[in-house]
């Protein structure tokens, strides 16, 4: 198994991509520790699961360190809509604190054992949507992951020599429940989703499944030589 041993913490690990990853690390042998707002939500997933407010800097910081992991697993984080014209300063700066500043907490926090142990492997989840590529009605949703982009290159090139490695995953559209909400909130669900299929090159949304899969590979020793990487996964979308 490739991560047989290994131990892993992961946020927002209740649904969607980071329910994905908790799962396939299990399922390679990792000791995974999946956190979420919403404990509920991982029922039966084979870990050792809590609540947690990624948020909350001090519990959040304090969870990373107990769990002492090999591979941090940044997955939390949230979608908004709209233009610069639509965005408000409150959703500006959650999107900040949510989508990079609890990254930027739980690095700070996972950091110094790995360096410690000469080895460790943390996975940020970005988008394709953010320096790479310019998509309609994302506008805050885009600069916060582009902030992601920006910090995995900067703490990988900073601690290269180290045995920690920083990478992150910019997937395109993916099947989630938060996809499905957010088609929901159109009014015409059966018509976003079909939008949102036509626009990706493959014809077809991604899967959480291949996402996880990344990570994986990510987390791995497989990755030794990889670090500093914004990994694309979409599609085709940012090249069609």
């Amino acid at each position: 198994m490739r991560l047989s041993g290994k131990k892993a913490f992961i946020t927002a690990a209740g649904q969607g991509i980071g329910r994905a990853i908790a799962e396939a690390f299990v399922t390679e042998g990792a000791i995974v520790t999946a956190t979420d707002l919403n404990a509920d939500l991982m029922d039966g997933l084979k870990a050792t699961t809590s609540a947690l407010d990624v948020l909350d800097k001090a519990a959040l910081q304090d969870a990373v360190r107990s769990a002492e992991p090999d591979i941090l697993v940044n997955c939390a984080g949230i979608v908004h809509n709209g233009t610069i014209l639509d965005a408000t300063d409150d959703e500006f700066d959650f999107a900040v604190n949510l989508n990079v500043k609890s990254q930027f907490h739980a690095m700070q926090a996972a950091i110094p054992g790995m360096i410690d142990r000469g080895t460790g492997s943390i996975v940020n989840i970005s988008s394709v949507a953010s320096s790479l590529i310019g998509a309609p009605n994302r506008l805050v949703y885009s600069m916060s992951k582009a902030g992601v982009i920006a910090m995995t290159k900067c703490t990988a090139i900073d601690f290269v020599k180290t045995g920690l490695r920083v990478n992150c995953i910019c997937p395109g559209t993916v099947d989630s429940p938060s996809l499905h909400e957010r088609l929901k909130a159109t009014g015409d669900y059966e018509a976003a989703y079909k939008a949102f299929t036509e626009r990706q090159p493959m014809g077809r949304i991604g899967r959480a499944e291949e996402i996880a899969a990344l990570a994986v590979y990510l987390g791995s020793d497989e990755s030794s030589f990889t670090t500093g990487q914004a990994h694309v996964i979409d599609g085709g979308w940012s090249v069609a």
